[in-house]
């Protein structure tokens, strides 16, 4: 049996669907999503989205401010550091185990653990630009701080 996984689905077009998933798998191009209080899955297709935010909780802490670049609470050893830029502007900065250029997307866990992300897989062709190593710490400058 599939492990259940709370995530927050971003689409190219700004909007998000929140609700429990139990078969996501990165090599393929659907997945289904139960929103809560609804039965129903919906089907995601990937082509549509910019990320899937694997999640804590749906609320979050709408007080806390997120850590912009790897200021936060972050632990080594969590692969190599990352910073996406996506096409809408958004920096997200973590590290990763899975980044090649030749997949449609790979995971990203985010640097600030006391987020409410867990991890994130970003789809590729939503991206502007993907930094590794110290090229990442050059683009982890732009972020800007942002309520959770």
């Amino acid at each position: 049996m599939s492990e259940l996984n709370r995530v927050v689905a971003r689409f190219l077009d700004g909007t998000t669907l929140k609700g429990t998933t139990e078969d996501f798998y990165p090599n393929r191009p659907t997945f289904h999503v139960v929103v809560a209080g609804d039965p129903r899955a919906r089907e995601v297709r990937c082509a549509q989205l910019k990320a899937v935010f694997f999640v804590k909780e749906f609320a979050g802490d709408s007080a806390r401010e997120d850590v912009p670049g790897y200021g936060g609470n972050v632990t080594q050893g969590q692969g190599k550091k990352i910073a996406v830029q996506f096409k809408d502007g958004e920096i997200l900065c973590g590290f990763t185990l899975s980044y090649t250029t030749d997949r449609s997307g790979f995971f990203v866990m985010p640097a600030d653990e006391a987020g409410n992300n867990l991890r994130v897989y970003v789809l590729k062709h939503a991206t502007r630009k993907v930094a590794v190593g110290p090229a990442a710490d050059e683009l982890a400058k732009q972020q800007r701080p942002k309520a959770a």
